[in-house]
Protein backbone atom coordinates (compact mmCIF):
# COMPACT_ATOMS: atom_id res chain seq x y z
CA UNK A 1 0.00 0.00 0.00
CA UNK A 2 2.75 2.38 0.90
CA UNK A 3 4.49 1.52 -2.35
CA UNK A 4 1.33 2.25 -4.32
CA UNK A 5 0.95 5.62 -2.61
CA UNK A 6 4.53 6.51 -3.25
CA UNK A 7 4.13 5.56 -6.88
CA UNK A 8 1.08 7.78 -7.22
CA UNK A 9 2.89 10.64 -5.56
CA UNK A 10 5.80 10.21 -7.93
CA UNK A 11 3.50 10.14 -10.94
CA UNK A 12 1.72 13.29 -9.72
CA UNK A 13 5.09 15.02 -9.33
CA UNK A 14 6.06 13.94 -12.81
CA UNK A 15 2.76 15.19 -14.22
CA UNK A 16 3.12 18.44 -12.33
CA UNK A 17 6.71 18.81 -13.54
CA UNK A 18 5.64 18.14 -17.12
CA UNK A 19 2.90 20.77 -16.78
CA UNK A 20 5.37 23.27 -15.41
CA UNK A 21 7.81 22.55 -18.23
CA UNK A 22 5.06 23.04 -20.80
CA UNK A 23 4.01 26.25 -19.12
CA UNK A 24 7.59 27.48 -19.12
CA UNK A 25 7.99 26.60 -22.81
CA UNK A 26 4.71 28.32 -23.58
CA UNK A 27 5.83 31.45 -21.74
CA UNK A 28 9.18 31.40 -23.54
CA UNK A 29 7.44 30.92 -26.87
CA UNK A 30 5.10 33.84 -26.14
CA UNK A 31 8.05 35.93 -25.02
CA UNK A 32 9.99 35.03 -28.15
CA UNK A 33 7.02 35.89 -30.35
CA UNK A 34 6.57 39.18 -28.55
CA UNK A 35 10.26 40.00 -29.10
CA UNK A 36 9.97 39.11 -32.76
CA UNK A 37 6.90 41.33 -33.18
CA UNK A 38 8.67 44.15 -31.37
CA UNK A 39 11.66 43.84 -33.62
CA UNK A 40 9.39 43.85 -36.66
CA UNK A 41 7.60 46.93 -35.37
CA UNK A 42 10.91 48.66 -34.74
CA UNK A 43 12.22 47.66 -38.18
CA UNK A 44 9.03 48.94 -39.81
CA UNK A 45 9.33 52.21 -37.90
CA UNK A 46 12.97 52.60 -38.92
CA UNK A 47 12.13 51.85 -42.57
CA UNK A 48 9.30 54.37 -42.47
CA UNK A 49 11.66 56.98 -40.99
CA UNK A 50 14.27 56.25 -43.65
CA UNK A 51 11.62 56.59 -46.38
CA UNK A 52 10.53 59.94 -44.93
CA UNK A 53 14.12 61.18 -44.90
CA UNK A 54 14.62 59.99 -48.48
CA UNK A 55 11.42 61.74 -49.54
CA UNK A 56 12.51 65.01 -47.93
CA UNK A 57 15.97 64.67 -49.48
CA UNK A 58 14.45 64.00 -52.91
CA UNK A 59 12.19 67.04 -52.64
CA UNK A 60 15.10 69.25 -51.65
CA UNK A 61 17.25 67.85 -54.48
CA UNK A 62 14.54 68.48 -57.05
CA UNK A 63 14.03 72.05 -55.84
CA UNK A 64 17.78 72.69 -55.97
CA UNK A 65 17.97 71.14 -59.43
CA UNK A 66 15.23 73.43 -60.79
CA UNK A 67 16.76 76.44 -59.04
CA UNK A 68 20.23 75.68 -60.41
CA UNK A 69 18.79 75.12 -63.86
CA UNK A 70 17.21 78.58 -63.71
CA UNK A 71 20.51 80.11 -62.61
CA UNK A 72 22.38 78.24 -65.34
CA UNK A 73 19.94 79.56 -67.96
CA UNK A 74 20.41 83.13 -66.72
CA UNK A 75 24.22 82.76 -66.64
CA UNK A 76 24.15 81.25 -70.13
CA UNK A 77 22.13 84.19 -71.45
CA UNK A 78 24.52 86.66 -69.81
CA UNK A 79 27.53 84.87 -71.31
CA UNK A 80 25.87 84.86 -74.74
CA UNK A 81 25.19 88.61 -74.49
CA UNK A 82 28.80 89.26 -73.46
CA UNK A 83 30.05 87.10 -76.33
CA UNK A 84 27.91 88.97 -78.86
CA UNK A 85 29.14 92.34 -77.53
CA UNK A 86 32.78 91.25 -77.70
CA UNK A 87 32.27 89.93 -81.23
CA UNK A 88 30.89 93.30 -82.38
CA UNK A 89 33.76 95.16 -80.68
CA UNK A 90 36.29 92.78 -82.26
CA UNK A 91 34.84 93.31 -85.73
CA UNK A 92 34.88 97.09 -85.22
CA UNK A 93 38.52 97.01 -84.07
CA UNK A 94 39.48 94.88 -87.04
CA UNK A 95 37.77 97.35 -89.40
CA UNK A 96 39.57 100.29 -87.75
CA UNK A 97 42.85 98.39 -87.98
CA UNK A 98 42.33 97.69 -91.67
CA UNK A 99 41.46 101.36 -92.30
CA UNK A 100 44.60 102.48 -90.49
CA UNK A 101 46.72 100.04 -92.48
CA UNK A 102 45.22 101.35 -95.72
CA UNK A 103 45.83 104.96 -94.72
CA UNK A 104 49.38 104.21 -93.60
CA UNK A 105 50.02 102.45 -96.87
CA UNK A 106 48.77 105.47 -98.82
CA UNK A 107 50.76 107.90 -96.68
CA UNK A 108 53.94 105.94 -97.34
CA UNK A 109 53.48 106.46 -101.06
CA UNK A 110 55.10 109.44 -102.70
CA UNK A 111 52.92 112.15 -104.18
CA UNK A 112 52.20 111.64 -107.88
CA UNK A 113 53.83 114.07 -110.25
CA UNK A 114 52.17 117.48 -110.13
CA UNK A 115 50.62 116.94 -106.68
CA UNK A 116 51.56 118.54 -103.37
CA UNK A 117 51.14 117.07 -99.89
CA UNK A 118 49.56 119.03 -97.04
CA UNK A 119 48.52 117.36 -93.79
CA UNK A 120 46.32 114.39 -94.78
CA UNK A 121 45.55 115.36 -98.40
CA UNK A 122 47.20 115.70 -101.80
CA UNK A 123 46.51 118.76 -103.96
CA UNK A 124 46.78 119.31 -107.69
CA UNK A 125 46.86 122.76 -109.33
CA UNK A 126 45.99 122.76 -113.01
CA UNK A 127 48.24 124.38 -115.59
CA UNK A 128 45.37 125.36 -117.90
CA UNK A 129 42.03 127.12 -117.44
CA UNK A 130 38.57 125.63 -117.85
CA UNK A 131 34.96 126.27 -116.71
CA UNK A 132 33.93 124.97 -113.28
CA UNK A 133 32.13 121.86 -114.58
CA UNK A 134 35.01 120.74 -116.79
CA UNK A 135 37.46 121.46 -114.00
CA UNK A 136 35.56 119.15 -111.68
CA UNK A 137 35.47 116.41 -114.32
CA UNK A 138 39.24 116.60 -114.58
CA UNK A 139 39.56 116.13 -110.80
CA UNK A 140 37.19 113.16 -110.85
CA UNK A 141 39.24 111.53 -113.60
CA UNK A 142 42.27 111.88 -111.34
CA UNK A 143 40.48 110.05 -108.50
CA UNK A 144 39.91 113.30 -106.63
CA UNK A 145 37.45 116.22 -106.56
CA UNK A 146 37.54 119.99 -106.40
CA UNK A 147 39.04 121.09 -103.10
CA UNK A 148 36.94 121.44 -99.93
CA UNK A 149 38.35 123.99 -97.48
CA UNK A 150 38.13 122.93 -93.81
CA UNK A 151 40.48 125.22 -91.87
CA UNK A 152 42.46 128.46 -91.81
CA UNK A 153 45.67 126.50 -92.36
CA UNK A 154 44.29 124.81 -95.45
CA UNK A 155 42.99 128.15 -96.79
CA UNK A 156 46.43 129.74 -96.33
CA UNK A 157 48.09 126.72 -97.98
CA UNK A 158 45.82 127.05 -101.03
CA UNK A 159 46.46 130.78 -101.14
CA UNK A 160 50.16 130.02 -101.57
CA UNK A 161 49.43 128.64 -105.08
CA UNK A 162 48.95 132.28 -106.11
CA UNK A 163 46.32 131.43 -108.76
CA UNK A 164 42.70 132.42 -109.27
CA UNK A 165 41.34 128.88 -109.12
CA UNK A 166 38.02 127.06 -108.78
CA UNK A 167 37.20 125.35 -105.46
CA UNK A 168 34.48 122.77 -104.82
CA UNK A 169 31.71 125.15 -103.66
CA UNK A 170 28.49 125.97 -105.57
CA UNK A 171 24.84 127.03 -105.17
CA UNK A 172 23.83 125.80 -108.63
CA UNK A 173 21.18 123.45 -107.22
CA UNK A 174 19.41 125.97 -104.95
CA UNK A 175 20.19 129.64 -105.26
CA UNK A 176 21.75 130.98 -102.06
CA UNK A 177 22.31 127.51 -100.55
CA UNK A 178 26.04 126.88 -100.87
CA UNK A 179 27.20 123.30 -100.77
CA UNK A 180 30.50 121.52 -101.23
CA UNK A 181 30.96 118.93 -103.95
CA UNK A 182 30.48 116.11 -101.40
CA UNK A 183 26.97 117.42 -100.64
CA UNK A 184 27.72 118.95 -97.24
CA UNK A 185 26.40 122.49 -96.66
CA UNK A 186 28.72 125.42 -96.13
CA UNK A 187 28.81 126.31 -92.44
CA UNK A 188 32.06 127.50 -90.93
CA UNK A 189 34.75 128.38 -91.64
CA UNK A 190 33.96 130.47 -94.71
CA UNK A 191 36.32 132.92 -96.38
CA UNK A 192 34.17 135.23 -98.49
CA UNK A 193 35.63 138.54 -99.56
CA UNK A 194 33.78 141.67 -98.43
CA UNK A 195 30.24 141.86 -99.89
CA UNK A 196 30.58 138.39 -101.42
CA UNK A 197 28.75 136.38 -102.59
CA UNK A 198 26.81 138.96 -104.56
CA UNK A 199 25.50 136.88 -107.52
CA UNK A 200 26.81 139.44 -110.00
CA UNK A 201 25.99 142.58 -108.09
CA UNK A 202 23.85 145.25 -109.72
CA UNK A 203 24.51 144.15 -113.29
CA UNK A 204 21.60 141.92 -114.46
CA UNK A 205 23.84 140.41 -117.13
CA UNK A 206 25.96 138.85 -114.40
CA UNK A 207 23.07 137.46 -112.34
CA UNK A 208 24.18 133.82 -112.48
CA UNK A 209 27.24 133.44 -110.32
CA UNK A 210 26.86 129.94 -108.88
CA UNK A 211 30.49 128.82 -108.52
CA UNK A 212 33.33 129.95 -106.27
CA UNK A 213 36.89 130.90 -107.10
CA UNK A 214 39.82 131.43 -104.78
CA UNK A 215 41.12 134.90 -105.72
CA UNK A 216 44.76 134.93 -104.70
CA UNK A 217 45.78 137.85 -106.91
CA UNK A 218 44.21 140.77 -105.07
CA UNK A 219 42.70 139.55 -101.79
CA UNK A 220 44.20 138.37 -98.55
CA UNK A 221 44.17 134.68 -97.55
CA UNK A 222 41.23 134.59 -95.13
CA UNK A 223 38.98 136.78 -97.30
CA UNK A 224 39.61 135.41 -100.78
CA UNK A 225 36.39 133.72 -101.98
CA UNK A 226 34.38 135.20 -104.81
CA UNK A 227 31.30 133.87 -106.61
CA UNK A 228 31.51 133.80 -110.41
CA UNK A 229 29.70 132.43 -113.41
CA UNK A 230 30.52 128.70 -113.68
CA UNK A 231 31.14 129.22 -117.41
CA UNK A 232 34.23 131.35 -116.92
CA UNK A 233 37.65 129.83 -117.36
CA UNK A 234 39.84 129.54 -114.30
CA UNK A 235 42.58 127.30 -113.00
CA UNK A 236 41.34 124.67 -110.53
CA UNK A 237 42.55 122.82 -107.46
CA UNK A 238 41.88 119.12 -106.94
CA UNK A 239 42.07 117.42 -103.55
CA UNK A 240 42.56 113.74 -102.77
CA UNK A 241 42.15 112.80 -99.11
CA UNK A 242 44.53 110.04 -97.99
Amino acid sequence: MADYVNKQVIELKEVNQEYQNRATRSVKTETHLSDERLRLYRLAAVCLGVLCVLQVTLNISLRLAFYNRGNETEERDQLQTSYNTLTIERDQLQKERDDLKRKCSILKQTCPEGWQKFESSWYFLSTVKKPWGESRQDCLMRGADLVIVNSDKEQEFLFSFNKRAWIGLTDSVTEGTWKWVDGTPLTTPSYWHSQQPDNGGDNPANRKEDCVELNTETWRPVKAWNDLSCLLNRYWICEKVV
